[in-house]
């Protein structure tokens, strides 16, 4: 037979005077014990002894399921120190918050925050059964909290309209978008505090098993959208999700500048609900459609939702990466950029498309436009992974200024004597024009170059590979500097003094890849 739910409202005290009335009145009304959901509406109840407890532990036998809602606190403490609330569905009574008017201050994926007063916000959340939504963001907070990322707890459960909301304490805070629209002056400022957030975060590792994997959400996406690319093309995206290794660093996955807060000098983050695990790069294509993505056709949504223009946002994004990466290269920042819009572009074809963009002139004009420029990305990225000490670029001549550029960046970021630069910089000359001119001739290939700082004793090891013809440098016998200009040859000085000025040089073929190692101890 089917269920049915009896709502019967409990009104006043229920006590040792009136506990045998008020079971007998209820059991009247349960006509059909074993097929009734039974309802005790508490939202009136004032009082509640032990007489009355057994009558609600007697209608829990009889019924086929019983559910108290709307209790007062007194009410559910009597409830919950006498094991009620594990023996039943017990819900609380919600306080009633009305935001209409109020500021808005941040909005997500799952809601929206309000500034209530000078002291909390609230955030509403779009799903009108959100009890269970709440108590994982109120979880995960709370483990980001244990982990070291400073941020707001939620104190208390309201109910806003037909859905539930989540009040914190903040304050006097000021979300980052509010500072860079007000203060455009403090925007390197905001660029900064961010970063070192982002990077607190993204260094943070998580227990295993404690946040949802980011790499299983994307890969979801990618096979989403094997029905809406050309068949190459969503093979090769979804491969590419695929490859990304598994990672249990901490990611907040709607990372945008109302999710930050300034509050009495301290930087605090919020919407913790959208926490995972997983690369970084997932975390910035998030940032990419918050700052450009969601913007590119109608310029106005980031002033909306944001509070400033979309050649801020620009501007905010580009900055962004070049503090995080270490490096002004606009090839280094382009391609962690264009990875990230593949995977930006994936989510908002995929969401428009659940949304249904195909049905509106103005969602197909979004989805084509995503669409064309994921298609122009996926034909010239074949990885999604990044580091921030490695640049790849086009082996020609013409790009040994930016590679050398890049190297020291890093090298002045860690306080590399002069002298060991200099010798440095003319070991990446020597290496990098040597790529250049002969390991793809007549063509054109890339060269990566990596650099890294190590301690203990502090050494810098410099990585070049390409895939061009495999040669060993090393195998070639040094000059003869004793020789007279009649007869010395010409060529070979350059791994000459490139052995001369490093410590130590290897070099290995493997999996198609020339590798050449360079280190210099400091």
């Amino acid at each position: 037979m089917e269920e049915k739910n009896l709502v019967i409202k409990l009104v006043g005290r229920i006590d040792s005077n009136n506990a045998a009335d008020v079971e007998r009145d209820i059991i009247s009304q349960v006509t059909e014990p074993k097929e009734t959901v039974l309802v005790l509406d508490a939202d009136a109840l004032e009082y509640i002894s032990s007489a009355g407890l057994r009558v609600i532990l007697h209608l829990k036998k009889i019924c086929k399921d019983l559910k108290i809602t709307n209790v007062k606190s007194e009410v559910y403490e009597i409830l919950d120190m006498t094991g009620f609330t594990e023996m039943m569905s017990v819900e609380k009574a919600y306080r009633l918050v009305d935001v209409t008017g109020c500021e808005e201050i941040g909005r997500g994926a799952n809601g929206t925050i309000y500034r209530i007063d000078q002291d909390n916000v609230v955030k509403v959340y779009n799903n009108a059964d959100a009890l269970d939504d709440i108590q994982h963001e109120r979880e995960v907070a709370k483990l980001a909290l244990i982990l070291g990322i400073p941020t707001a707890i939620s104190y208390d459960v309201v109910k806003i309209g037909e859905s539930y909301g989540s009040v914190f304490e903040l304050l006097d805070a000021k979300p980052f978008s509010k500072i860079i629209a007000e203060e455009p002056e403090r925007l390197d400022w905001c660029v900064s505090e961010y970063v070192e957030m982002l990077k607190k975060i993204h260094s943070t590792l998580v227990p295993a098993n404690k946040l949802p994997d980011m790499r299983e959400t994307v890969i979801s996406w990618a096979k989403f959208m094997q029905d809406y690319l050309p068949e190459e093309a969503g093979k090769k995206l979804l491969s590419m999700v695929e490859a990304i290794p598994q990672d249990n660093h901490m990611i907040h996955g709607d990372y945008h500048t109302k999710n930050l807060m300034l509050q009495n000098d301290e930087v605090l983050l919020i919407d913790m609900d959208t926490l995972a695990v997983g690369n970084p790069i997932f975390e910035f294509a998030s940032i990419y459609n918050a700052f450009i993505g969601f913007s590119e056709l109608d310029n106005n949504i980031i002033k909306e939702f944001q509070g400033f223009d979309f050649e801020t946002g620009k501007t905010f994004w580009h900055r962004v990466l070049e503090v995080y990466l270490g490096t002004h290269s606009e090839t280094k920042i382009r391609e962690v950029a264009n990875k990230a819009r593949i995977i930006g572009y994936t989510r908002l074809i995929r969401r428009s498309i659940r949304r249904n963009g195909l049905e509106s002139e103005e969602g197909r004009k979004e989805i084509e436009h995503w669409t064309k420029e994921l298609l122009e990305l996926l034909n010239c990225i074949d990885t999604l992974t990044f580091t921030p000490y490695e640049l790849e670029i086009v082996a020609v001549k013409e790009n040994l200024p930016e590679v050398q550029a890049f190297v020291q960046e890093h090298l002045e970021r860690d306080d590399c004597p002069l002298k060991a630069q200099m010798q440095i910089d003319l070991a990446v000359e020597e290496i990098f024009i040597n790529i250049a001119s002969y390991a793809y001739t007549p063509q054109r290939g890339k060269a990566s170059v990596r650099v890294m700082v190590s301690d203990d004793p502090v050494t810098v090891t410099l990585t070049f590979v390409d895939h061009g013809i495999p040669y060993d440098p090393l195998e070639k016998d040094d000059p003869d500097v004793t020789l007279s200009a009649e007869e010395r040859q010409i060529g070979g000085l350059g791994i000459f003094m490139t052995k001369q000025v490093m410590d130590d040089i290897a070099y290995e073929y493997k999996d198609g890849e020339n590798i050449l190692t360079l280190k210099k101890n400091l």
